[in-house]
């Protein structure tokens, strides 16, 4: 049975149980440092960065700003060149989509380059429960839907996985789902590639349909893009007689031209490269080449919404880098799994709100908080997505969400402490009640050899757990002064 993000608790909840795993913080910090230090390597090569970044945000903001235009005009070049084309307002219409295409052959599984799209819209777990296998091709998504696991990261799925468990993992579970891992299998990152290759060569010379993301979509041509690092996609892309793409309506691109900024952002900022091994790009269908039916199935499943808002929608700029999720400092605590989400780290702190909406359940409105505001993912975002900034005014959208309703704790007491502060009557009430309080605290925890509380109880509990609380002064300033007038200073 395939893993799913549904029922994922908030994350408070699930970042302090990955904190408690050691081997998983171990990972973690390997992987992102040697990640970030291959980074700065390349990028530090270019001359003109920042030019670039500025570049790449200026085609982004273009894009959306007349989305409309760009999205009728790739429609018009994509059934130009004889593909398909299809308008899903959500998951549900997508997955229905692809179901469609695969029944309509009469094929019992697809091959898939990796697509967070698809993740995103759970097409792996549509297709199972219609009986249709959708068999991962990338090696970390390999390892992951094995492993019954779920995505970690953006770009390295399995990140979360050292080569011991990646071994453990293909030996256990790769002859139940087609040919076997080596008898003597090791470790070594080669062995376990060879493993992975031999494993998905059949997959790939049988499958009648293959599934697709794109990371660009060029409206003038029609062109669709790809860019890997394993020619699992190549595969995926060629073989097939039949070609299903899912593409979020923000991935296009006005013309070939820009495509040019991007190709050099998106290899520096994921995987340190300055270029990636593979970049495949395709058309409608080419008579005698690839596959002869092709279909692309347009999502907004939310980026609309996102669009709607005028801070968050440069969250759309995003190219699925992963540079933000490398220099996190709540992410490499944490991992993954505690965003509840395909799209985790920094940038989804973000985008799962925008695209889902705030208000609507604990999950998605505690990731704005999940962030110290340091603001390094907005340094290395290729696009310079201002995600601090976001998620500033995303806490203030959740803040306000319940406005109307029955009021949250937190609502209650600032209310009361704004009636306290504006009358001065209120306020010298609620001084007095505060000094006698710490008198009295005072009084008993100075029998106990203690100066401090140590844990409040009730809903003030949570600001205890990591820090003592303070006693209330015994008297107040203005107490102070009146008897005084200052002398004692």
């Amino acid at each position: 049975m395939t893993s799913t993000f549904v029922g994922m608790p908030a994350f408070p909840e699930a970042a302090r149980t990955a904190l408690g795993d050691s081997q998983l913080r171990a990972n973690l910090a390997h992987a992102t440092s040697t990640i970030r230090a291959k980074r700065a390597r390349v990028v530090g090569e270019v001359d003109d960065w920042e030019q670039l970044r500025l570049a790449g945000a200026a085609v982004k903001d273009d894009v959306l700003l007349h989305l409309d235009e760009h999205l009728v005009r790739l429609e018009e070049a994509l059934t130009a060149n004889g593909a398909v084309v299809h308008w899903a307002r959500d998951a549900e219409e997508a997955c229905a989509v692809v179901a469609e295409v695969a029944r309509s052959h009469g094929v019992d599984e697809v091959v898939k380059v990796k697509s967070m799209a698809t993740a995103e819209i759970e097409l792996n777990e549509h297709l199972e429960a219609l009986g249709i296998a959708a068999w991962e091709t990338d090696l970390a998504e390999l390892i992951v839907q094995l492993g019954e696991d779920l995505p970690s990261h953006i770009l390295v799925p399995a990140i979360h996985r050292n080569r011991a468990e990646i071994r453990q993992i293909f030996t256990d579970r790769m002859a139940a789902a087609g040919r076997p891992a080596p008898d003597d299998l090791t470790d070594e990152p080669a062995r376990l590639a060879e493993a992975a290759r031999l494993h998905l060569r059949e997959k790939f010379l049988r499958a009648k349909v293959g599934v697709s993301g794109a990371n660009f979509a060029v409206a003038d041509s029609g062109t669709l893009v790809v860019v890997e690092s394993e020619g699992n996609g190549r595969m995926c892309l060629t073989l097939p007689e039949v070609l299903v793409s899912v593409v979020g309506i923000e991935k296009v691109l006005p013309t070939w031209s820009d495509l040019e900024v991007f190709l050099q952002l998106l290899p520096r900022s994921s995987t340190g490269e300055r270029m990636n091994p593979y970049t495949s790009t395709w058309a409608g269908v080419q008579p005698g080449d690839g596959p002869q039916e092709v279909h692309v199935v347009l999502l907004d499943n939310g980026r609309t919404r996102a669009l709607a808002d005028e801070v968050g929608r440069q969250a759309l700029r995003c190219i699925r880098c992963s540079a933000c999720l490398n220099v996190c400092p709540v992410y490499e605590r944490t991992g993954g799994h505690s965003y509840g989400s395909v799209y985790p780290g920094p940038i989804g702190a973000i985008l799962n709100p925008l695209l889902r909406g705030v208000g609507t359940d604990e999950q998605t409105d505690s990731l704005p908080y999940a962030s110290s505001l340091c603001g390094a993912c907005y340094e290395v975002c290729p696009v310079r997505i201002d995600i601090p900034s976001v998620l500033v005014d995303l806490r203030a959208q959740v803040v306000d969400a319940p406005r109307g309703g029955i009021p949250k704790p937190e609502a209650v007491a600032l209310q009361a402490a704004a009636a306290a502060f504006s009358s001065a009557a209120r306020m010298s009430l609620a001084e007095k009640v505060s000094g006698f309080a710490g008198r009295l605290l005072g009084w008993q925890l100075g029998r106990r050899g203690r100066t401090s509380l140590r844990r409040i109880p009730g809903p003030g509990a949570g600001w205890t757990d990591a820090r003592d609380a303070p006693l209330p002064a015994a008297e107040s300033f203005r107490s102070w002064w009146k008897r005084t007038g200052g002398r004692d200073a």
